[in-house]
């Protein structure tokens, strides 16, 4: 085992380990390889037909999904660590590592990269496809049984993994407060994450505050992995998929903002995954300058400028942001935090440690401490 991340912690890392951990490096954004029989095995007799499968095709294996035309294929979230050349949207799902549905297998591929500890999120096509899907009794019934795949294997070492929870949105907030009731106090359950507002819809209503309000008093950031969408996803079509993740962010930001959400709740935490952070400062500036010119005659009614809130509220994940780190004192180095994406293609495993050296030279090693893991533990509580 790497002795830089064995200090002050039991051996094995597994359930059941009583020394304190001390941390180096936490992924805040990580990824599993949902087993394919996630939903089958879990659900009522009446919704095995419906729920999502993985079905083998002859180029490989795909999820086969209620409402989704084409098989979703996952051999680009599966492909960390491999050569370029074996890249590829087409896979078996027993020619993947295996920590993407075995949390044993997953501390020994961390041990492998010196990551000490990972805030885990769902496929994001597959997470979409449940979130997105508009039958109520369905939507619940999966997002149920995936939450409490998760916490199943959080539990595992509830000192190395992040359990993400998905919040429910089409029974209305007292359900999604009620999810977060069940399954939030469970071992290594630490954070949540929304696909579109807890109302079901695209836009913030007043009775999410609801969902804000449980999410406060429990301490719990909510997270926003990469935009919150109602369309159902499809096969890759995009020239280079993955390049302009942040497009969505600046938009939740304002209506977050400028629907008081903020100053009615001033502890809320976001965390956008996967967004990066080198667009954040212009974002500031025009934010800022728009709000300047505009609220004279609009009376927008917030108590403060919308930077301010940016400043206090947001936080972002990121995996490659030189320009970032580079101008990190525009964003607040207490506002950025390190995510590998394994097993995703955008994964720099098993060498995240010479890419962080190489990317924070100049950084001193309080700011480093802060992006690496400190922020992390605080949002997160490690």
């Amino acid at each position: 085992m790497n002795k830089q991340t064995d200090v002050g912690r039991a051996v094995d890392g597994t359930k059941g380990s009583t020394s304190k951990r001390t941390y180096k490096l936490i992924s805040a954004d990580g990824h599993f390889n949902e087993p394919g029989d996630l939903w089958t095995n879990r659900v009522p007799a009446a919704m095995k037909d419906r729920a999502p499968k993985m079905q083998r095709f002859e180029q490989g294996d795909a999820w086969v999904i209620e409402g989704v035309k084409d098989p979703i294929t996952f051999g680009m979230n599966a492909c960390a660590g491999l050569e370029p050349e074996q890249m590829k949207g087409w896979c078996k799902f027993e020619e993947m590592r295996k920590g993407g549905w075995d949390p044993a297998s997953r501390i020994t591929e961390m041990e492998r990269d010196s990551v000490d500890a990972e805030v885990l999120y769902p496929t994001p096509r597959l997470s979409n496809a449940i979130i997105a899907n508009p039958d109520k009794d369905y939507h619940l019934t999966m997002v149920k049984a995936y939450n409490d795949w998760v916490s199943e294997y959080v539990a595992h070492a509830p000192d190395r993994f992040g359990g993400i929870a998905i919040l429910p949105n089409r029974g209305g907030p007292e359900e999604t407060v009620a999810e977060i009731k069940r399954v939030m106090e469970r071992p290594g359950m630490r954070g949540v994450v929304m696909g579109c507002y807890p109302n079901g819809t695209l836009a913030i209503q007043p009775e999410d505050d609801a969902v804000w309000g449980e999410l406060v008093e429990r301490k719990i950031p909510l997270g926003i992995h990469v935009a919150l969408t109602q369309s159902m996803p499809s096969a890759h079509k995009a020239k280079l998929p993955g390049y302009g993740r942040f497009f969505d962010a600046p938009n939740r930001m304002i209506e977050m903002i400028f629907d008081g959400v903020f100053d009615r709740f001033p502890e809320l935490d976001v965390v956008f995954a996967e967004v990066d952070f080198g667009w954040v400062p212009y974002v500031k500036e025009q934010i800022d300058n728009n709000y300047s010119r505009l609220n004279p005659v609009s009376d927008f009614g917030l108590k403060k400028l919308p930077s301010h809130y940016i400043e206090r509220h947001f936080h972002y994940g990121y995996m490659t942001d030189t320009f970032g780190l580079k101008n990190r004192d525009y964003v607040g180095a207490e506002r950025i935090l390190w995510s590998t994406d394994y097993p995703h293609i955008s994964a720099d495993y098993p060498y995240s440690w010479r890419t962080i050296q190489a990317s924070m030279s100049g950084i001193s090693p309080e700011e480093r401490e802060l992006i690496l893991h400190k922020n992390a533990e605080r949002l997160y509580k490690f």
